[in-house]
């Protein structure tokens, strides 16, 4: 198969997500692969993923921290679809069941109240489409085998999204200042890492005027009530069955979720 045919690579990656096997990254084979291919990629496996009638509810942004910048070699970040099958709330239980190899992040995430369609999208104009601001936590998961992604790679496989539980207390923007928002996260009652807003872009809503304006360029529009994840306060850290995980943001609370052997029919 050619190494630019994206259709092609968007199948791997499908089959992949479905029989929860890891893959070679692509750019084993070619190194050359970058930004532009992957989102290639992404579009064509978002296309067979929404054919299975998934339904997409807002996007997950990724590499907004500096360290995660320079880990991949990036200076700006990245972003993927968030489907309706992945959104899980506060207190469910997860199945690792359905993740190839996990992890774990605490994020702040927006919810829109208003259409926001880029590009030329503001800091002023993407604060006043946020209807709140949540405290959640996303799961990351990669389709390629021992997470050895380039960008190329992460870009095609969705961002490497997973699954996100969000809390159900929505803040109004007007209460909070995104950037001074600190977080802690504990595994079983012990702390594991700590966070705060400004990792992200420097300023959280900045992650959602990114994404307008990228998606924006692209004739894609952000509508009303969807999420938009802002990215990893921290380094991501693997789960396993059997973990308790509790997000503690200050101004937005707590989001907690558990990790079970189980298999998504019994748990959503």
């Amino acid at each position: 198969m050619p190494l630019t045919d994206a259709p092609a690579k968007a199948r791997l990656l499908y089959e992949a997500r479905r029989d929860r096997t890891a893959i070679p990254p692509f750019t084993d084979a070619d190194p050359t692969l970058g930004m532009a291919d992957g989102y290639a990629v992404q579009s064509e496996l978002t296309k067979l993923l929404v054919a299975d009638g998934e339904e997409i509810v807002g996007y997950k942004v990724g590499l907004t921290s500096k360290p995660m910048q320079k880990m991949i070699g990036v200076d700006s970040p990245d972003f993927g679809p968030v489907f309706a099958s992945t959104v899980y709330r506060d207190g469910d239980s997860i199945p690792l069941s359905r993740f190839i190899q996990p992890k774990i992040e605490a994020e702040i995430v927006f919810v829109l109240g208003e259409r926001l369609e880029g590009p030329g999208v503001s800091l002023t104009q993407a604060a006043r489409a946020v209807a709140g601001v949540a405290a959640s936590v996303e799961i990351v998961d990669s389709r390629f085998a021992d997470w050895r992604i380039k960008l190329a790679d992460t870009v095609a496989d969705l961002a490497s999204n997973g699954a996100v539980a969000t809390s159900s207390r929505l803040v109004p923007l007007a209460d909070v200042d995104p950037r001074l928002i600190g977080m802690t996260l504990t595994r079983n009652g012990h702390l594991v890492d700590t966070g705060a807003g400004a990792a992200a872009l420097g300023d959280p809503v900045a992650v959602v005027a990114w994404l307008a304006n990228t998606l924006g360029a692209n004739g894609i529009a952000m509508e009303p009530g969807h999420l938009v994840m802002t990215g990893a306060l921290h380094a991501a850290v693997p789960m396993a069955a059997g973990d308790v995980w509790r997000a503690d943001f200050d101004r937005l609370g707590p989001v907690t979720l558990r990790v079970v052997e189980g298999t998504t029919e019994e748990t959503k």
